[in-house]
């Protein structure tokens, strides 16, 4: 384990508000925004140290990685958006390989046994134990879903719209806009945030009124966000390598902690209460612990190069991380800590 970087300061989260609509979110005007181009995963140099754990070859790069819940199964996103490559995480079976009738740009758990897929027109969910895929139509491109505690759905678009929607039946139950994009949707008990990479910004949604509440900066280039059961909000901010930690209703930014090079994939360890972050800058994976207030890392591994997902099960205590350069699945027993 490599010994801890120095703390950077918490920002003062008043000082970081970005946007407090107390009007309906049709107020807000888009196009009238600053914005910059969202950030993407900084460039992995070559693999310097074994990747730890076992890797396996898929033959393709890793889009994303997602687990479906109530199952060990982690599907992995492959060959620009087209298929999922089904597999157990604690084994090297041969994946399970499901074609997708639309591209997606990412995948996501959903409800027991599900992954779901955004895609244009559509959110694709998909049973991880048949491969049957069925879709949920969708008014734009569907970038983000999160599924609430009630089991309905926050989807998010690529123009920056939000629907509250029932997945069986299709019918949307509200509509939030005001925002430029919605590339990250997560849902923190009863509160919900959306995360707008072209604003680098984290913004909390009041789904009932149909409105954006309070919004904060989330550093200068925001590129992932988790959240977990103590209503935490982790978001990692690939321009200035720094892991930001938030807390919703009445959004406030708790920590904010410099992580190292690449910052960019995040998952969160419920049985570990640990979070773990990718750093393509240097082909490694850490995981820390938020309990103290100040982010304390606990255990790094060397990674295959460029890896950008990450997921972890945390039932059989197994870290997976996908190399989007085609150098494979790679599956870390981290035990405990």
């Amino acid at each position: 384990m490599m010994g801890r970087p120095a703390v950077r300061a918490t920002a003062v989260a008043v000082g970081l508000a970005v946007a407090l609509v107390t009007g309906c979110s049709s107020d807000t005007d888009p196009e009238n925004l600053p914005t910059r181009d969202p950030a993407t995963a900084l460039t992995a140099p070559e693999v310097t140290a074994p990747p730890a754990g076992t890797v396996q070859q898929i033959g393709t790069g890793i889009e994303a990685l997602a687990q479906a819940p109530g199952t060990d199964v982690i599907a992995a996103l492959v060959d620009e958006g087209t298929r999922l490559l089904l597999t157990a995480s604690a084994s090297d079976s041969e994946p399970r390989p499901v074609a997708l009738p639309r591209s997606a740009v990412t995948v996501l758990p959903g409800p027991d046994g599900q992954v779901l897929a955004p895609a244009a027109g559509a959110v694709l969910r998909v049973d991880v134990n048949s491969g049957a895929v069925g879709e949920v139509p969708v008014d734009g491109e569907a970038t983000a879903v999160a599924v609430l505690p009630d089991g309905r759905w926050a989807v998010g678009t690529a123009d920056g719209t939000t629907y509250l929607l029932d997945p069986d039946s299709g019918a949307v139950e509200s509509t939030i806009t005001g925002l430029v994009s919605v590339d990250v949707l997560v849902a923190a008990g009863d509160d919900v945030a959306a995360l707008d990479r072209h604003q680098t910004s984290i913004t909390e949604l009041h789904l009932g009124e149909e409105r954006l509440r309070m919004a904060l900066r989330a550093g200068e280039g925001a590129a992932q966000m988790v959240s977990d059961p103590f209503g935490r909000v982790v978001v990692t901010d690939t321009e200035d390598d720094e892991l930001l930690v938030y807390t919703l209703d009445t959004l406030v930014l708790r920590q904010r902690y410099p992580s190292g090079p690449g910052i960019y994939g995040v998952a969160y360890d419920e049985s570990r209460d640990l979070v773990w972050v990718t750093l393509t800058g240097s082909n490694e994976v850490v995981g820390y612990d938020l309990s103290t207030g100040i982010p304390r890392e606990k255990q790094r591994y060397a990674t295959v190069r460029q890896p950008n997902s990450v997921s972890v099960d945390s039932d059989d205590a197994v870290l997976v991380i996908g190399s989007a350069t085609g150098d494979g699945l790679q599956r870390v027993p981290i035990g405990e800590v």
